[in-house]
This record gives C-alpha cells, sequence and structure tokens, in this order.
C-alpha cells in the first residue's frame, strides 16, 4: 500500500513538474490579455526543448542548427587547423588576390568567436574595431583547402548588418545581441508569449506562436525565402537580410531580391538562374513547382529524427525525389538515351556554387540547353555539366537534343475514319 502511495506521489511530482517546465504557473490559469499586452520577445532554442525535446532534437540534427557555431563555448566548432603556414600556402596557389598572402589577417583560435558552417565550407567571425567581422579566409569542406574571402574589405564589412539576420535568430540591431544559429524562433517567431502561458491553456497557447504547418503554403514558403535568398533589406538600407520580417509575414515588404536585370551579375546568370549559393528561393520562384504549388517543404525536410538521407535534407535521395511525384510514363525523346533516370543531372544541374564551382543544384527545375550556352557563353548547360559531354560541341549536342526530341513519325498506310470504313467506302 506503502509502495503504491508513493508512486503515486512522485506520478504527481512528475506532472507538476511538466506543467510549470511548459509554460509555468503550476497550472494555474495566467491571464491572456496581460501577457500579450507586453512585447513579444525571442527567449531562445533552449526554453523550447523542455516542452518540444523530440522537435528539439530533430532540429539538432539540421544544417540550421549547425549555421553559426560559437567558438568561444566549444573550440572544436573550428574544423580545421588555423594554421598559417598551410594557409598561405594554399593562397598562393590563387590567382587575383587583392593582398599578397603573406599580409593576410589568419585568426588565432583564441580570436575566433564564431564559425560558419561546416558543410561545404567554414569561415570564421572575428571582432575588429568593435565590429563583428568575417575573417579573409576560407576552408572549404570538400576540397580540403583554403581560399581568400573579401580580403581588401573584410574589416570594412559588418557580419551582423549583411548576413546577421540569416545565420542567427533575434538579432537586436540596436543592441547587437542574437541567438547564434537559425533556432525554433526564426520559423515560428518570438515565444515569450508562448512561454507565458501554460500548457492547460492549450488553445490560447497555440493562439500566441507561428506554426508554418497551418500557414496557406505560399506564405509559409516565404519563411524559407526571408534567407534562401539574396538582396537587400527594404527597412534597413544596409542590411542584406529582412530586417523587421516576422514569419507569417509577406517577404516583399522587408526584402527585394538581387536580379540579373537589376543589375546583379556576381550572383545571377544572364537567364536569371541562380549562379551562388543560399538563392534557392530566387530560382524556385521561376519554376514550375512554383506555378503548381510545389513548396520547399514537399521536398525537403525541417525537423527529421536520425540521420538525414543527404546533406541537402531531402525526403529522399537523388531522384526519388523527383520520382515520388513525377512518375515515368515514357521512355520518348531525350529519356530514350539518358535510360539510368538521374532526373538532377538534367533538370537540377550542379551549376550553383557556395564552396566550389558547382557544388550545389539548380533550383528552376529546367533543363539548360546547349543553345543556351551558344546563345550566352557565361551560362553553363546541363549536357556539359555531366563528365561524359564535358567536352563535347556544343553545336553537335544542340542537334543531337534536336533530333532526340523529335517524336517518331507515324509508320505504315493512313487509316480511314470510322465512318468512311462503315459506309463502304
Amino acid at each position: 500500500m506503502k509502495r503504491a502511495s508513493l508512486f503515486l506521489a512522485m506520478l504527481a511530482v512528475l506532472a507538476v513538474l511538466a506543467v510549470t517546465a511548459c509554460g509555468g504557473g503550476g497550472g494555474e490559469k495566467v491571464n491572456v490579455a496581460e501577457v500579450t499586452s507586453k512585447p513579444k520577445v525571442y527567449v531562445g532554442s533552449d526554453r523550447c526543448k523542455s516542452c518540444h525535446l523530440e522537435h528539439f532534437d530533430s532540429w539538432m540534427m539540421t544544417l540550421h542548427s549547425r549555421m553559426l557555431g560559437d567558438a568561444r563555448k566549444d573550440k572544436d566548432v573550428i574544423i580545421a587547423d588555423l594554421n598559417p603556414d598551410v594557409i598561405r600556402a594554399d593562397l598562393a596557389k590563387l590567382q587575383n588576390l587583392k593582398v599578397k598572402p603573406e599580409d593576410f589577417y589568419i585568426p588565432k583560435p583564441e580570436e575566433v568567436l564564431y564559425t560558419i558552417g561546416s558543410q561545404w565550407k567554414q569561415r570564421y567571425v572575428v571582432e575588429k574595431n568593435g565590429m563583428l567581422v568575417i575573417a579573409p579566409i576560407q576552408y572549404n569542406s570538400d576540397t580540403g583547402r583554403w581560399v581568400n574571402y573579401n580580403e581588401a574589405t573584410w574589416d570594412k564589412s559588418s557580419w551582423i548588418l549583411k548576413c546577421g539576420g540569416c545565420h542567427a535568430t533575434g538579432v537586436d540591431l540596436a543592441k547587437n545581441t542574437f541567438e547564434p544559429s537559425v533556432g525554433c524562433e526564426a520559423c515560428h517567431g518570438p515565444g515569450s508569449w508562448h512561454t507565458a502561458l501554460p500548457k492547460a491553456q492549450v488553445f490560447d497557447k497555440r493562439a500566441t506562436i507561428v506554426n508554418p504547418a497551418k500557414l496557406t503554403s505560399g506564405v509559409a514558403a516565404q519563411i524559407c525565402g526571408s534567407c534562401h535568398n539574396r538582396g537587400k533589406a527594404t527597412k534597413n538600407d544596409k542590411a542584406e537580410w529582412p530586417v523587421g520580417y516576422l514569419p507569417g509575414k509577406a517577404l516583399e515588404t522587408y526584402f527585394k531580391s538581387t536580379s540579373f536585370a537589376g543589375g546583379d551579375a556576381q550572383h545571377l546568370y544572364g537567364n536569371e538562374f541562380s549562379k551562388a549559393h543560399h538563392q534557392q528561393y530566387i530560382d524556385w520562384k521561376q519554376s514550375k513547382h512554383f506555378a503548381e504549388g510545389v513548396m520547399c517543404t514537399s521536398c525537403h525536410y525541417v525537423h527529421e529524427l536520425g540521420i538525414g538521407k543527404t546533406r541537402f535534407q531531402t525526403r529522399e535521395s537523388g531522384s526519388k525525389q523527383c520520382l515520388s511525384c513525377h512518375t515515368r510514363t515514357n521512355s520518348n525523346q531525350a529519356h530514350a538515351i539518358h535510360s539510368f533516370g538521374n532526373c538532377l543531372g538534367c533538370h537540377m544541374p550542379r551549376v550553383v556554387t557556395s564552396a566550389e564551382s558547382g557544388d550545389l543544384h539548380s533550383h528552376v527545375f529546367k533543363t539548360l540547353l546547349p543553345k543556351e550556352t551558344l546563345k550566352d557563353p557565361k551560362i553553363p548547360n546541363s549536357c556539359v555539366k555531366c563528365h561524359h559531354h564535358a567536352k563535347d560541341d556544343l553545336a553537335t549536342l544542340q542537334q543531337k537534343y534536336d533530333a532526340l526530341a523529335q517524336l517518331p513519325r507515324p509508320q505504315g498506310k493512313v487509316i480511314d475514319s470510322v465512318d468512311m470504313i462503315k459506309a463502304g467506302n
């Protein structure tokens, strides 16, 4: 009997702890009007995990959680050896540097405050003259080499203004504060009202946080587009991220995407396809997927426990992702010779650069034909991005494609109409 009583008492304590951890108040009803009369502020991802542990753990498996590493707390976030001799030797192999390799600033490990990325490359945030800036060196993870990064202007460009809003969460430009990495509130909005309410007030609590899954899909995609994009803020003339934007709002009110037509030949090809990283939203907006309502989350997951199938965080690996929607109905035209069924190779060519040339896929979901390169040699095409065609003559390749794109003419005798046959003619 005593054992049963003790067990029940323990359950009661655990229940109280659970309720208090998920909003406080010990189960007592909280005045919603009073809570929501206060400014809504960011509370940090650690507050979210007390109630949403499974989602927190799955978020920890994503690139979002690793976007910005705090090197002051953990030096192991620096993935490469900051050896000046090795770095300068790699820099010496590069052409057109604006600073001599021996004159490059190379941070010591203890000078690195934050690391940016690790998947494709890593950059290093340091403090210079009271401003957070990115050091002029970059480590390319896939190739293991060091390259330059804005070596002539690195100490004059504010990281928090240029990049901070998409590498950190809840950036306050006035106070210079933020949560490192793309945290929960980057997609769900500031959580102070949500965390102030007890779990028992479930409906009031739900109404105080943004759930992208419950937004209209177009507005939800703009959350992704607030960072997988490139352009200028409309509310701050120096920022290159959407200052003031919150999940659920219309992105274009706060941000104007760049374009080749608008003069940006550095980051886009002449046909408006992206050639630089974090521009997937610009590509997608030009695609049939956008027109037909196929959204970012149709292919990519944002929360998933376990190791992802690809480093691009897609739901399926490679062309299996495409074939989960696109049933192959024929083997005509160009598909007739590409029997290996590599959808990505033609429809998502690797024409985008993050660290090394072609390490990212286009997201326009359109085959780039040789005729595009013949028209503008600066525009690559899907055919030569495949090693098999890398050295082929473009005009010949286009002729072959045109021949394949012709459906075969019907063979044999022309059959009379049914009415003519019935009439005995």
